[in-house]
């Protein structure tokens, strides 16, 4: 007898079908090929010990399991649930007219019990994309693949509701999520507002460039002058996340095994992210944490950061290596992770935020006689070279922050809310949409903001007029700006001049631009 029943394997963010093929002859051996893991050959302690506390049989025959295809490594206990059903229908415990028409995973307990994945979001799009009408899933992950539209998801808690269902002798309500009103509801939400920020209006200017342009950005001041309370904002103030991007985004959480462990305030598995993420890891981090790797390859903190911000207090204190390794998904808005036997891409299109002291002591350039920097010039030279040219190179804007005086802290009337700031940031960004959207149509990696435009996309969209071009010329020839500022500076000037509703960069604009270039002047220490 040769029975057939579907599971996937994730695979980078999307996943592919996978066909379980049982062959049962009288005997009583077992066999498990198709390149699984060792956590799936394992498989078979559990499902014998979930089909025996429950009262199936043992299987009477000697059974054969193929997964095909064969060259796609099989990981994890995912494939507990379609294994053990696929046993049980090959001993005529279990009907098959349901199994070609559902895809089928989850993690065996010994008692039958079913426990949540990972994945679940890409294997329930492969699902609909092959044509299945349903996935069986544990009941934890239920939620998240019923976001997508058109499949029925049965999220199950037992291993004994899989087979009543599968032999019709129990129905059981599919999951319903009502994608567009979970989207609504949340988007707009954020726990941290701008208003809470007193004073610093020249780097809330900066950040509202940053967002509505989407670039990168590193602020550096004294401790305790707000760079933290700031960029712990930023998400408030970008656009909220298209439906698009939502899913792209819920894929990447689904496939670190993140989603389950997210709740709503009522309580449930939240079923979608609906807001820019923010991730601030530490400075500790390793090169394979920050960008994603692993024997199992799996997301690191830039593609986690994707559609949102990456935030990197204390810059200069991470190490070299690990920063070093962000240069290429900087510029390319994606990961590409090659081990000896996979490989692997993850997005990474992140917007950089950074923070840091001026120097080691944190205090060069404050004016506080209570303060003095005690760091000598090589000191702060040497300080400063933790982060390389090509680096800095990437990040569009630099900004200097002091503290906020008492006077202004003490101000009771409260700030320039994060919503305000974001209604122009909307602006800005539809008309950046608008002007890309004829480059889109037939583009292999659309752009979205203006910080993505190409050195041919700036040379027609950042055209400077005659009083342009001589204050960008006397920019760098004068005050020592980098020629590596050039394309940065036009970019930012555009996404200046957006913000003002201008079709044209003027003076003002490029003016504004050159002023957020504090670290490529030759006379900034």
């Amino acid at each position: 007898m040769l029975i057939k029943c579907y599971g996937a394997a994730p695979y980078g963010i999307d996943a592919v079908i996978v066909t379980i093929e049982v062959h049962a002859v009288p005997g009583f051996e077992f066999t498990l090929v198709g390149l699984p893991d060792n956590a799936v050959k394992e498989s078979h302690e559990r499902i014998i010990a979930a089909l025996t506390v429950n009262g199936y049989s043992k299987p009477r025959h000697t059974l054969t399991i193929n997964m095909a295809p064969a060259d796609i490594k099989k990981e994890g206990a995912s494939y507990d649930l379609p294994l053990a059903i696929g046993i049980l229908a090959a001993e005529e415990e279990v009907k098959t007219q349901l199994l070609e028409q559902y895809l089928i995973m989850g993690e065996l307990s010994l008692d039958g019990s079913l426990q949540p994945i990972q994945g679940v979001l890409p294997i329930a799009l492969a699902a609909k994309k092959a044509g299945f009408k349903g996935v069986i899933l544990p009941a934890g992950n239920a939620r998240e693949a019923a976001v997508v539209e058109g499949l029925n998801v049965f999220g199950l808690s037992h291993l004994r509701e899989v087979v009543h269902f599968l032999n019709g002798t129990q129905t059981f309500a599919a999951t319903q999520v009502d994608t567009a009103a979970e989207f609504q509801m949340h988007a707009f939400s954020a726990d941290l507002d701008f208003s809470d920020v007193r004073g610093q209006e020249n780097v809330r200017r900066a950040m509202e460039v940053a967002a509505a342009g989407g670039h990168n950005m590193l602020m550096i001041g004294p401790p305790g002058a707000g760079k933290s309370m700031m960029a712990k904002r930023m998400s408030s103030i970008l656009p909220p996340l298209t439906l698009d991007e939502a899913l792209e985004t819920t894929k990447i959480y689904s496939v670190a095994g993140m989603m389950s462990r997210r709740k709503e305030q009522n309580g449930m598995t939240s079923a979608l992210i609906v807001q820019r993420p923010f991730r601030s890891p530490h400075h500790t981090i390793t090169d394979v944490a920050l960008v994603g790797g692993g024997s199992n390859p799996q997301p690191g903190e830039i593609s986690l950061s994707h559609n949102g911000v990456l935030f990197l207090d204390e810059l200069p204190e991470y190490k070299r290596s690990a920063l070093e390794v962000m240069r290429q998904p900087l510029e390319d808005r994606h990961i590409c992770i090659t081990r000896a036997k996979v490989r692997v891409d993850y997005p990474a299109g992140f917007m950089l935020v950074a923070a840091m002291n001026p120097c080691p002591c944190g205090h060069y350039g404050e004016n506080n006689p209570a303060h003095p920097c005690t760091c000598t010039p090589a000191q702060i030279h040497r300080y400063m070279s933790r982060i390389s040219g090509p680096l800095l190179d990437r990040i569009d804007i630099q900004c200097d922050i002091q503290p906020v005086p008492y006077s202004t802290l003490k101000e009771t009337t409260p700030s320039e809310s994060s919503a305000t700031i974001r209604e122009r940031v909307i602006q800005a960004r539809t008309l950046q949409q608008q002007r890309f959207a004829e480059y889109n149509k037939n583009a292999k990696t659309p752009i979205h903001c203006n910080a993505q435009m190409t050195p041919k996309l700036v040379r027609t969209y950042c055209a400077l007029d005659a009083a342009g071009d001589k204050l960008l010329a006397y920019s760098i020839d004068k005050l020592g700006l980098s020629a590596r500022a050039y394309d940065r500076i036009l970019k930012v000037a555009r996404t200046i001049a957006d913000l003002a509703g201008s079709e044209n960069i003027c003076s003002t604009h490029l003016m504004e631009a050159i002023s957020y270039r504090n670290l490529d002047r030759s006379d900034w220490l």
